[in-house]
């Protein structure tokens, strides 16, 4: 173990235009130092680099038997802060990992939580916490427990639907599906079908902003719009549809018409019709209410 001469020896200062090149670094391996550099320009103030096992590049006190740490930081004092990190107009900390957590944050506190953030300008559209997926369809946070809402839920997406399993899974979206023999969602072929269960969501520029019962487990299954709006595949030969026209099932498969018999109507009924068609077939938005 070197001896406090030995480390005071070691450390020198440099003012920017003086510090040599490439930077080094001393690092600990039991009673051992071992050396560490980085083979070019370091742009930062501080630059911590592990590269050795159970050894730090940059450490402050202890840090409670976490190994192999690249920067650590502790602070004792109440209130007062481990690390501290602050950019003018770029990142003020920035987490990467390959193979795990990028960022892990434990509190034993009973009053805050674990992971704090605020957006401190009123004026501002942002967030003050925001995730990604890189795939879309992929969930970009996942909760364990319950989720306390204080203030309005905001969903860019227009329907609420709920998974169910079909019988096709290629299926055409948009399409109106009844239950089949078997359980599984059939395209409707029949009109005022009471077995209807609704409107494949996702057609046109209309999706799903909530989807229940999702089973990662299950691949044939699709969401069927329960409430709000939807893009609905509509045969309007049968009988043209004007704005506010409700819609059932019709004979051609997985399409709506509009509803001609209030008799046949009851327990049929998909929702009603936010656009026109004078003709033919095509999907149009509707507000799903199944009746």
């Amino acid at each position: 173990m070197p001896n406090q001469d030995e480390l005071s020896a070691r450390v020198s200062f440099f003012r920017r235009e003086q510090h040599p090149s490439p930077l080094r670094a001393d690092f600990y391996e039991g009673d051992k130092f071992t050396n560490g550099w980085m083979p070019y320009d370091a742009h930062s103030a501080i630059l911590g680099v592990n590269n050795v096992t159970h050894s730090k590049g940059v450490i402050a006190g202890a840090i409670d038997n976490i190994p192999d740490v690249g920067v650590g930081g502790r602070s004792d004092a109440k209130f007062n802060v481990g690390v501290y990190g602050y950019s003018e107009n770029g990142t003020g900390v920035y987490c990467k990992s390959v193979n795990y957590e990028a960022l892990h944050a434990e509190t034993q506190s009973n009053e805050t939580a674990a992971i704090a953030a605020y957006q401190m300008n009123p004026e501002s559209n942002s967030a003050a916490f925001y995730a990604e997926h890189a795939n879309p369809n992929k969930a970009a946070a996942v909760f364990k427990g319950n989720v306390h809402v204080h203030g309005d839920i905001l969903l860019l997406n227009a329907d609420i639907a709920e998974d169910f399993t079909v019988a096709d899974f290629e299926t055409e979206i948009g399409s109106v599906m009844i239950f089949g023999e078997a359980g599984a969602l059939i395209p409707c072929n029949r009109d005022y079908d009471k077995k209807v269960v609704g409107v494949i969501s996702g057609a046109g520029n209309y999706k799903p902003g909530i989807v229940l019962d999702k089973q990662k487990d299950l691949t044939n299954r699709l969401p069927i719009a329960l409430m709000g709006k939807v893009y609905c595949k509509v045969d309007a030969d049968i009988c043209p549809i004007e704005i506010g026209d409700l819609l059932t099932t019709s004979s051609t498969t997985g399409s709506a018409m509009k509803a001609l018999d209030p008799y046949k109507s009851f327990g049929t009924i998909i929702g009603k019709a936010l656009m026109p068609l004078n003709s033919g077939k095509g999907l149009i938005p509707i507000l799903v209410n199944l009746a």
